[in-house]
């Protein structure tokens, strides 16, 4: 009887024995390792974003194709607070007339502006009123104005090209190199030259205009 204890006993020892072991190979073999970056790659998309995205258009690029007429749409948002004919009169913000090339927080009838603003010192030049416009705060930390800023380059560009029209018009910066300029046009493609030996087939547009009931055939440049 006692042998026959002995004997279970031993087989389930081993059994025990065998089902770590073979827990201990499994951990070895299968254990899978952190990768160095989490996530997939994606063809076509940068590694490192940086959450910037493309770098943004210099504001004298922008100013060289903006619109008076929607700066003055846009600068409606800001009526609440600001006049901008000549000898209005100061609001919750101070009046706009003149104000670009003007010094910063300075006149505009006794305004009370912040000590923020005083500190920045310099001028509303076109690159201060840019950096201004797209975040009043981050400009000035401590500043009064409460208007969040607008995000999109057109706007502020639009916006300072009215205002600059409001009593300042001044020269507006020259562009950078390689920005369209305001009259950029597109031209349409050349039809593409015939192979050698084959004979040249019209455009699609001049054939349309020939087929039509007395339609001309296109002239040739002049």
């Amino acid at each position: 009887m006692d042998n026959r204890n002995n004997t279970i006993a031993g087989w389930a020892l081993g059994a025990c024995a065998a089902a770590l072991g073979l827990a201990i190979v499994g951990n070895v073999l299968f254990t899978a390792e952190k990768p160095e970056k989490m996530g997939y790659p994606v063809e076509g998309v940068a590694a490192d974003a940086g959450g910037g995205g493309a770098p943004e258009e210099p504001i004298a690029n922008l100013l060289a194709k903006a619109d008076a007429a929607k700066g003055a749409e846009i600068f409606k948002k800001c009526a609440s607070c600001h006049t901008v004919n000549q000898g209005g009169a100061n609001g919750i913000g101070p009046n706009l007339y003149a104000t670009v090339g003007e010094g910063v927080a300075e006149g505009k009838g006794g305004f009370a502006f912040s000590d923020a603003l005083k500190a920045k010192g310099g001028k509303w030049d076109f690159e201060a009123l840019n950096a201004w416009l797209t975040s009043p705060r981050k400009y000035a930390p401590g500043t009064k104005m409460s208007f969040a800023g607008l995000s999109a380059g057109k706007d502020r560009a639009d916006v300072i090209l009215y205002l600059n029209s409001e009593g300042s018009n001044l020269p507006l910066p020259a562009p950078q190199a390689g920005a369209p300029a305001a009259t950029d046009a597109k031209v349409p493609p050349a039809s593409a030259p015939a192979a050698p030996g084959a004979e040249a087939k019209p455009s699609v547009e001049n054939v349309s205009d020939a087929a039509k009931p007395g339609g001309k055939a296109a002239e040739p440049n002049k």
